[in-house]
């Protein structure tokens, strides 16, 4: 099996990270990045070996003759980058989250793919988390009765919310939700990467199989960045983060904390570089696709549009801006 040549768009945290992916799989090689900053890029440059870095990722595109590529920047500057590296003539690419800052360019950003028959994936990366991957299999096993809904709070709906959003999915199998209804604060919005992050808000989810996901963020969530399985006899906590436990099983009248030794083989970002590289060898759908991605994307989106609506949305959504964003621009809300 050749070596996929790998190229590196954004030499920052993130862009580390996907780097190191690479650097532990065996059918890629880190060949080349770009940043437009001379000390990130450097430092990359000096950390991973990498023989060519470039400035503007346009020439990076232009010179060298890559397989995959990492887009590690801020969500503002997907959608251009995307449909740039996939008209290139790689084979894959792997992006950081969220999507895109609307849902006109996250559908779009897909599209694009499709069309050039380009694998694109989103680094949902806690779907290869030991204490997420041994939770789905406690749900699984019937340890907590029938399972009936997802909790989960975190900071905001957009940067931290899509990953609670794509867990809910991951636990669930998958299934497409049916409806959204949901309400969100401007005061104390924030912007995270540029883009604008509600104050606080909440959303509710009903799934096809009756199933239903409730995200608190802000000043309403639940517990801090946690999320939760609630079952007709248990519940499982998932507590990333912490160092003392990290996943605890309520059942039986008594709480206990799962063994998570041998559950994974890699930090979650290496396992979904990793993924990414095998799907494509393999010819199969990989676990972070962007068909995924987009189930969780829509929730954040619809969200918003439930709060300016005023009421239930029913999927798919059918608007393509943002509604947080439209808002804070009409006056609508206010980040005080």
């Amino acid at each position: 099996m050749s070596q996929m040549k790998a190229g590196v768009i954004g030499c920052g945290g993130r862009g580390t990270g996907h780097a190191r992916g690479y650097a532990a799989c065996e059918d890629a090689t880190l060949v080349a990045c770009s940043d437009p900053f001379d000390e990130p890029r450097s430092a990359f440059v000096e950390e991973f070996g990498v023989d060519r870095s470039y400035k503007d990722y346009h020439e990076m595109l232009e010179k060298e003759d890559l397989d995959v590529v990492s887009v590690c920047t801020w969500t503002g500057m997907h959608r251009e980058m995307i449909e740039a590296v996939a008209s290139s003539g790689v084979k894959a690419i792997h992006s950081e989250k969220p999507m895109a800052t609307n849902w006109g360019d996250a559908k779009a950003i897909v599209k694009a793919c499709d069309d050039k028959g380009v694998v694109i994936t989103f680094c949902h990366q806690r779907r290869f988390g030991a204490q997420f991957i041994k939770a789905k299999e406690i749900a699984k096993s019937g340890a907590i009765g029938d399972v009936y809904r997802f909790e989960g709070s975190c900071p905001n709906l957009f940067d931290w919310g899509t990953h609670w959003f794509d867990m809910f999915f991951f636990y669930n199998d998958d299934e497409p939700a049916e409806w959204v209804i949901g309400q969100i604060d401007g005061k104390g919005t924030r912007d995270v990467f540029a883009a604008p992050c509600e104050g606080s808000g909440l959303s509710w989810i009903r799934y096809a199989n009756g199933r239903e996901g409730l995200l608190a963020t802000g000043d309403t969530d639940l517990n801090g960045n946690m999320n939760r399985i609630v079952g007709t006899e248990g519940t499982i906590e998932i507590l990333p983060g912490r160092s003392d436990e990290q996943l605890r099983v309520f059942s039986g009248g008594k709480w206990e904390s799962p063994d998570l030794a041998g559950v994974a083989g890699h930090n979650d970002t290496v396992a979904s570089v990793i993924d990414l590289v095998d799907a494509v060898n393999e010819g199969r759908e990989p676990e972070l696709s962007g068909r995924k991605a987009l189930q969780a994307t829509e929730l954040i989106f619809a969200t918003y549009e439930s709060s300016r609506r005023r009421g239930k949305v029913t999927l798919p959504l059918d608007v393509d801006d943002s509604a947080l964003i439209s808002m804070l621009e009409d006056g609508s809300i206010t980040r005080e």
